[in-house]
Formats: structure tokens, sequence, C-alpha cells
């Protein structure tokens, strides 16, 4: 695989289209200022724990004996909740109640810019060929790279969109985020049943 294809991969992992409306409703509260600046944090942030995963990833899971499968259902009820309440908001916004008002980490670096798909790409890519981490590393760059400049467009889509049409594509991904959730609930339930996924 080269850098190129694989830089490509982790791109469609990292999924930056998907989310631009996830993004939208949650950072909604905050000025256009303070929005880029959160974007900006959320995806270093997003940036720093998959290199984590790609260069220390296995290991951790070892050292904590969790298995890859444990990550793919806690993801899969984090991303559920974040769904059904896409669907059905309530008054205080998507995340309920949160310092400053204002997303830290939770959802928006993790699970959805590094969710955990994307941390077992990365995971796979590093332990299946070692020797080329520094390529992995400048492949999950440009991916990364190519899904802030299309996240940090978010608040100009919002504009472009008006809030109407915001509200019915946050419904709809809030329905396709649900069956995200479950089939990756599904996928690691099967992993850890001994099943074949599909």
């Amino acid at each position: 695989m080269t850098i190129m294809s694989a830089a490509l991969l982790l791109f469609l992992i990292l999924d930056p289209l998907g989310n631009v409306p996830v993004f939208l409703s949650v950072l909604k509260p905050l000025t256009p200022q303070r929005q880029r600046v959160v974007v900006m944090r959320e995806l270093l942030i997003a940036l720093f724990v998959l290199m984590l995963f790609l260069w220390c990833g296995q290991y951790a899971l070892e050292l904590m004996h969790l298995r890859q499968e444990s990550v793919s259902i806690a993801g899969g009820i984090v991303l559920f909740l974040i769904g059904i309440r896409m669907i059905f908001p309530r008054p205080e916004g998507l995340m309920g109640e949160i310092p400053d008002g204002e997303p830290f980490i939770v959802p928006l670096a993790i699970p959805l810019v590094a969710g955990p798909s994307g941390m077992a790409a990365v995971m796979l890519m590093g332990s299946r060929e070692p020797d080329r981490l520094w390529e992995w590393s400048l492949a999950l760059f440009l991916a990364w790279a190519a899904t802030a400049a299309i996240l940090l467009a978010a608040p100009l889509l919002y504009r472009l969109l008006g809030r109407r049409a915001l509200t019915a594509v946050e419904r709809l991904m809030g329905m396709l985020l649900v069956a995200i959730s479950v089939q990756m609930l599904l996928d690691g339930v099967a992993v850890y049943l001994g099943r074949p996924i599909g």
C-alpha cells in the first residue's frame, strides 16, 4: 500500500462529510470565531489520539487487557446516544450541559473524528508493517489535513444551508448515525463471539 492510497483509505474512514452535520449541530450555540477555535482544538486532539494509536495502540490495549472489539462496542454505544439526541433534540442542546457551552474531546474529537474504525485502521497498519510507521504517520496526517479543511468550512456550510435544511439534515444524519452505531456494536459483539461479520 502506498502513502497516498493509505491516506485515501484513512480519509474515507474519518468521513468528514458525514461528520459535518454533527459538528454544525454541536457548535450551533457558539460564535463563528469560537467555532473555528473549538474545531481546530478538537481536530488536533483527534490527530494526537490517532497518532498515539498508530504508534502505541496495540501495546496499550495489551497492557489494559482490552480487545479491539471493546473499543468498537464502546464507540457504538456513544454514537447511538448521540444519534438518538439528534433525532429527538432536547432544549439544552445535543450534548446537554457542557462546560462553557462548548464540547471538549467528546463527541467531536472522539468518537466522530478519531472513532473506533479509525483507531482500529491505524493500529492494523502499524502492527502489520511496523517498519513503515513514519510513512503511515504521513498518510494519517494527509487524511487529517483534508478532513480538517472540510470541517473548518462547516460554519460556512451552515450559512449556505439555512436553519430548516440543517434541521432536516441533522435528523437524517441522526438516523444514519444510529444505524452506523448499531452496526459498530454488532461487529464488536460478532468478533467477540468469534462469528464472521457481514
